[in-house]
């Protein structure tokens, strides 16, 4: 008698729920792993700026990694942004100098405290496998900041085209490097979380130059990440995958086109 192997299939399911954190009403959409026999490890992937799944053709796209046998079963769950995105995300208790991000703290409250519980209760498998948030932009900053500060919920952390700019002056008070609030995060921390670092940039991201080494910002700014992480004693590739494309935009279809390789690389067989 012959057991045959079953594919994965996904199930989307849209759901809402009021958050006490951020006292407002959360729109999340959940990626369900269906047709499993029971015993594989299911994992899980929580996604800032949930909103752009669907342009990201993100039901297909995990249906052909699964017909591919290239990721275990795992749980995609997508986190829309609310109209205050621009203060939900950002470093905890860390605002920028336009005070932006002053809800962080509720926001990762809200990702510990109700949403990891929710997904769980509404999720038939159980979610046994590996732990992974991820992000877009400002999205990939807070994803990183959550994950850092909370390595004993995740093992991993995704960051496209991350604003890791976020500073504590404008450029024209005075501004320095060390002003990075999340670069000065990672220097200050008394410990090393047990992570693993995936981090992306387009070579095509913008166009802004801040010290004119002919190197866009965004890519200074995430190379200064993988810097700050290796001073910390983190390695690459083992720890740190830094993942740089070429004609890549800061926008949607970019993180799509890079999305497959960031699922293979958290989630691979």
């Amino acid at each position: 008698m012959y057991t045959t192997l079953l594919l994965p299939t996904v199930i989307k399911t849209l759901h809402q729920f009021q958050s006490a954190y951020l006292k407002r009403e959360v729109e999340i959409e959940i990626f369900s792993p269906d047709n499993l026999m029971g015993n594989e490890r299911v994992n899980l992937l929580l996604l800032n700026d949930g909103q752009d799944l669907a342009q990201m053709q993100m039901e297909p796209m995990l249906n052909n990694l699964y017909e591919k046998w290239k990721i275990e079963p795992t749980v995609v769950v997508g986190i829309k942004a609310g109209t205050e995105r621009v203060q939900e995300y950002g470093v905890a208790g860390r605002p920028d100098f336009k005070k932006r991000g002053s809800k962080a703290q509720a926001y990762t409250d809200f990702v510990i405290k109700e949403l990891l519980p929710y997904v769980q209760s509404e999720v038939k498998a159980t979610i046994n496998g590996k732990r992974a948030i991820a992000g877009f932009s400002l999205g990939g900053l807070t994803a990183f900041d959550i994950a850092w500060n909370n390595d004993n919920y995740f093992d991993a952390v995704g960051v496209f085209s991350g604003s890791f700019w976020w500073r504590k002056k404008d450029l024209s008070a005075g501004y320095t490097d060390n002003d990075r609030i999340l670069h000065q995060m990672i220097r200050e921390s008394k410990t090393n979380p047990a992570l693993k670092f995936w981090l992306m940039t387009g070579t095509d991201d913008e166009l802004a130059d801040r010290n004119h080494n002919f190197i866009i910002d965004s890519i200074d700014d995430t190379i200064d990440v993988v810097k700050e992480l290796m001073q910390k004693g983190y390695k690459r590739p083992h720890d740190i995958f830094y993942y740089e494309m070429v004609g890549g935009k800061h926008d949607v279809p970019t993180w799509a086109k890079a999305m497959p390789a960031f699922l293979e690389w958290a989630f691979g067989k």
